[in-house]
């Protein structure tokens, strides 16, 4: 009994096992190309989820990109870490890279793949984002008689990003036997590799030019995941591409820099508009919108505070002197407030906001603001012609004789006028003031013949 009771269950730890090899049937295929961002690091957190839930034999991690935020990186390359299923960083095809944050996704996958004609490395971490004060990497600072001064502070702070760059990137060559001392390189030095090369020192496993060719070198190889060993079983499995949904593609959009930067101004102009023309409505309600979504962008890039700060106030600047005229100091100061913020708002080289687009809008504020100084210089040059003002100076005809106070007609009406000296009846008046209803006149000369 007790031999047949070991055999059922041995058949049926074999069954589950087959039915474990036959479910792994698939690689889901995840493409990275440009910048990495949150919206990258979501679409392969839930690219990685998916390939768990359906037990795929591996995941591919295709990648082309110049780099990203680091936050967003060591979100990807967590899940990677904790992953259930093996990921196989593949910078494909020819041509690509792998950079800066590329490279470290690289290292911390389980196995690292190339194809021919393309590269890796250049992973010095870009100090971005800041409050106001803060230095900035390679800043001259002032002469100070103390150690903490601006430029040592700068010197500490960029070394201690470095450093523990260095052993990120050295800890996560370690877990995979790769090359750490080359990984430091990269990291100090930014030194970049071809595939050969990546090969040669072993800081890659394989290059593969195509997908089959890396699926058939990728079998039998073993890997280690958190759980332990595990031996990639990958012949005669099918990739299956997992392209980004709606949620994705909205949060691409919406964390692009460029974007951000246009849904920032829509919302700031926009609730301008509304406060200056209560009861529109619909500018408040997308200005609103835009600013909400502009600020939530903000919120996960990492933006120099300085920078926004000086857009605000340019803004500000250049509203003030539609309201309170300065002879155009405070729309000058405006603009050049205004783009300045926005060349420092990003300083990160993959997200920057693009010159070809604060050129422009620059531009169009400038010669917005240009065209109300020019139109309120004409205003005030221009005679008044409604109001009490449009009262002085005007022509008009007595109505009688009188002395001091007496009627004239003014304007196709009869108005109570006074005069300093005697007017007689139909001769003509000018009018000096007006206090309410009453008129102030003098004589007007007749020229003699």
């Amino acid at each position: 009994m007790l031999a047949l009771g070991l055999s059922i269950g041995l058949c049926a730890g074999g069954g589950f096992s087959i039915s474990q090899a036959n479910e792994a049937t698939k690689a889901v295929q995840l493409n990275i190309k440009g910048p990495i961002g949150p919206a990258v690091s979501d679409y392969v957190i839930r690219g990685i989820e998916k390939a768990e839930e359906e037990h795929a034999a591996i995941v591919i991690l295709q990648m082309d990109t110049p780099g990203g935020l680091d936050l967003s990186m060591r979100d990807i390359i967590k899940k990677i870490l904790s992953s259930k299923v093996p990921v196989v960083s593949y910078i494909a095809p020819g041509g690509s890279r792998a950079a800066s944050a590329g490279t470290y996704i690289l290292y911390a996958s389980h196995i690292a793949a190339m194809a021919p004609t393309t590269n890796l490395g250049a992973a010095t971490p870009i100090q971005v984002g800041g409050m106001p004060g803060m230095p900035e990497k390679g800043s001259s600072p002032p002469e100070s008689n103390g150690d903490k001064t601006p430029g040592k502070t700068s010197d500490t702070l960029e070394r201690k990003i470095i450093n523990d760059a260095v052993a990120y990137i050295k800890a996560l060559a370690n877990r995979h036997g790769r090359n750490a001392e080359w990984a430091e390189q990269a990291v100090r030095e930014a030194v970049s590799l071809t595939a050969e090369e990546a090969l040669q020192i072993k800081v890659i496993d394989l290059v593969a030019a195509s997908h089959t060719e890396l699926l058939q070198q990728l079998h039998s190889r073993v890997v280690v995941m958190e759980h332990g060993r595990v031996t990639l079983a990958t012949k005669g499995v099918v990739i299956e591409l997992f392209d980004p949904d709606w949620r994705t593609k909205i949060l691409t959009v919406i964390t692009d820099p460029n974007i951000a930067y246009i849904l920032m101004l829509l919302g700031i102009y926009g609730l301008i508009y509304e406060l200056a023309n209560p009861g529109f409505i619909l500018p408040g309600i997308v200005g609103t919108i835009c600013l909400l979504l502009a600020l939530y962008t903000f919120h996960i890039l990492p933006i120099n505070y300085a920078g926004l700060a000086l857009i605000m106030l340019g803004v500000a600047f250049m509203v003030a002197e539609a309201f309170v005229p300065s002879f155009g100091a405070l729309g000058i100061g405006g603009v050049i407030a205004f783009v300045v913020g926005s060349v420092i708002l990003l300083d990160e080289e993959t997200m920057r906001i693009s010159l070809l687009l604060i050129g422009p809008i620059a531009l169009i504020s400038a010669g917005f603001f240009l065209w109300i100084m020019t139109r309120l210089f004409i205003l005030r040059r221009k005679k008044v012609i409604t109001g009490a003002e449009e009262m002085i100076g005007i022509t008009g005809e007595a109505i009688e004789d009188f002395s001091k106070e007496g009627r004239v007609w003014v304007h196709g009406e009869s108005w109570k006028a006074q005069c300093a000296e005697p007017v007689k009846k139909g001769q003509k008046i000018q009018v000096t003031a007006k206090e309410g209803l009453l008129l102030k006149v003098k004589i007007l000369q007749e020229d003699m013949p």
